[in-house]
């Protein structure tokens, strides 16, 4: 192995550890991998930012932009308004909220689709008394299911067919993944729907609540002078009232000791973290109370649960330095976090991708600071720009896939979208702009360079070499059945994108050492990028899905793994049956 083919693996190897760390973020990363491997000689200069220019970052700029309208539209409100009429069974309310999912995700982004169907979801589970962690997850892997089935479902699809049409002249089809990706979406959906209800029961202390009050939250409270908690040690407060202390504060100073020994008195305040239902009870009966709004409670004011999003500028933030909500008068009152790390005071925690925050303050106020922030809000809230209800931006984006699919190249059949959506005024270019999710498209565009020296270096050909000596890559399946496996094994831990552009360029080696064609090694690998069901790191989506719906890391590998082997199982079967 050369000194450039060694010193490109270990800049990767180092840039995966990082991104799966997510203690840096992924742009900075990015850029930081991009600028290093110039410094090594892995590319000139004139090739460093060529990835900004690629058709395939372009798609995803255009997609996003268009996803921006679509998510203002009200159509699947209307329809889940319909669906809940119906009174459908739990099993047909996650099944068709999911298959929304997967459907949208197949002409947008995956996040897009996780964006839009989400609050439509939770909507639709409150007013049916189903438990939001049967619904977030199964909404989460459609979403990611969705994706297989089309060139624009996910930025691993185009990737791969950037790189067929530079190897053999024309890249993959509209549809052409939909022969592995709609079997897999199906199955795979039908499989979580049908296990959701099992995996995921109510609690049974309290069998009819809403999934709202099964998520632990972290709260900063007062004990009253009437309250039962007066008296108590800390060490018997989560058998007797449910909740766990993290800090006891007396007058500004923190007590330390034992749990058994520390006493709580009344005026003190507790850190601590429970169910939500919990302190709703102990607020109605004098056991732990809030502190008073600063500005009084008004008539307009809300009370909105919001998710941290993997573009929201909160991340890494600590709560007292959120000046996008305190300068609005918008209190923080309650936080579901990711980390189990605990420290200081509550707003001394530092926030993360997918930690739910809850906000209260003036309902105007608390929409346009989540758009400036980039959160979702899981609550109703005022839009800060109005609902759209015209069917023209679904038809014009219907356009977009109709070229795409009849063989103009993606980047201009949605460049004319983009135009007509902005000629008609749904659409304001630079206010988008600024709403796009940068360090995604950063991400993207740096790590372009790095994969394309993956080819020209040798890398990808000293990597087939080794695995050639312990799998037969002669016979087409073995080796797309090792390509497969590797996607599915890395992707749980970076991201699809660059899955798909690390185990590109060795993928059309096995290809071009076996003499076969390229094409069912690049559906194997585009594949195997989307089907991310074990961690909840590897996809933004499963990121969000932990936060929103409570689950912990254990959720997914229960949930994940038949999923996991069904559609490994499945995707060769359909890779051999359709591509070989």
């Amino acid at each position: 192995m050369s000194f450039e083919q060694a010193t490109l693996l270990i800049l990767l190897l180092a840039m995966l550890v990082l991104f799966s760390r997510e203690h840096i973020r992924i742009e900075v990363v990015a850029i930081a991998g991009l600028l290093a491997g110039y410094a090594l000689g892995l590319y000139p200069a004139d090739q460093v930012f060529a990835g900004f220019a690629s058709p395939v970052v372009i798609t995803v700029i255009e997609i996003l932009l268009i996803v921006q309208v679509l998510a203002r539209a009200k159509l699947f409100d209307s329809l889940a308004a319909h669906f809940a009429a119906a009174k459908p069974s739990r099993f047909k309310v996650i099944a068709g909220a999911s298959s929304l999912a997967g459907f949208i995700s197949v002409f947008i982004n995956n996040i897009g689709a996780f964006a839009i169907t989400l609050p439509v979801a939770l909507r639709l589970g409150t007013a049916l008394s189903i438990p939001r962690r049967q619904l977030v997850m199964p909404i989460s892997f459609a979403a990611l299911l969705g994706g297989l089935v089309s060139l624009i479902g996910t930025p691993a699809n185009l990737l791969v067919s950037d790189a067929l049409a530079k190897a053999t002249g024309a890249g993959f089809r509209f549809f052409d993944f939909a022969y592995v990706g709609l079997p897999v979406a199906i199955t795979c959906i039908f499989l979580i729907a049908s296990r959701a209800q099992r995996l995921f029961p109510e609690p049974d202390e309290a069998p009819a609540k809403i999934s709202s009050g099964t998520r632990r939250i972290i709260v900063e409270r007062r004990v009253p002078n009437v309250s039962p908690l007066v008296g108590v040690r800390l060490s018997e407060c989560p058998a007797r009232f449910g909740i766990k202390p993290h800090a006891l504060i007396r007058g500004d100073n923190f007590v330390f000791g034992p749990l058994d020994q520390s006493v709580i008195e009344a005026g003190d305040v507790l850190l601590t973290e429970g169910g939500d239902a919990v302190f709703a009870d102990l607020a109605a009966t004098q056991g732990l109370i809030a502190d008073a709004h600063p500005q009084g409670m008004q008539p307009d004011f809300a009370r909105v649960e919001t998710v941290v999003m993997p573009e929201s500028t909160l991340i890494g933030s600590r709560i007292r330095s959120l000046e996008v909500f305190h300068h609005r008068g918008i209190v923080v009152a309650a936080l579901s976090m990711r980390t189990p790390r605990i420290e200081g005071r509550f707003l001394d925690l530092q926030l993360s991708i997918g930690d739910i925050l809850t906000l209260e303050g003036p309902r105007i106020a608390i929409a346009e600071a989540l758009e400036e922030s980039e959160c979702l809000p899981l609550a109703s809230t005022v839009p800060a720009e109005p609902p759209l209800f015209s069917w023209r931006p679904f038809a014009l984006f219907a356009c977009g896939v109709a070229a795409s699919a009849a063989g103009m190249r993606p980047d201009i059949a949605f460049a004319g979208v983009v135009l007509a959506l902005a000629v008609l005024a749904h659409l304001n270019i630079r206010q988008a702009m600024a709403d796009l999710k940068w360090p995604i498209i950063i991400m993207l565009a740096a790590m372009i360079p790095i994969g394309q020296a993956m080819t020209s270096s040798g890398a990808a050909e000293a990597i087939a070499g080794w695995l050639s000596l312990v799998v037969p890559i002669g016979e087409p399946l073995a080796g797309i059945a090792l390509i497969l496996f590797l996607a599915m094994a890395l992707t749980p831990f970076v991201n699809n994108a660059t899955v798909a552009i690390v185990l590109t360029p060795i993928a059309l080696e096995f290809a071009r050492t076996g003499q076969h064609p390229p094409d069912a090694y690049l559906i194997a690998v585009a594949a195997g990028a989307s089907l991310d069901f074990l961690t909840p790191f590897g996809h933004h989506n499963n990121a969000l899905a932990m936060g929103i719906g409570g689950y912990h890391f254990s959720d997914f590998l229960r949930a994940g793994w038949p999923l996991a082997v069904a559609s490994y199982i499945l995707a060769l079967f359909l890779l051999a049956l359709f591509w070989l």
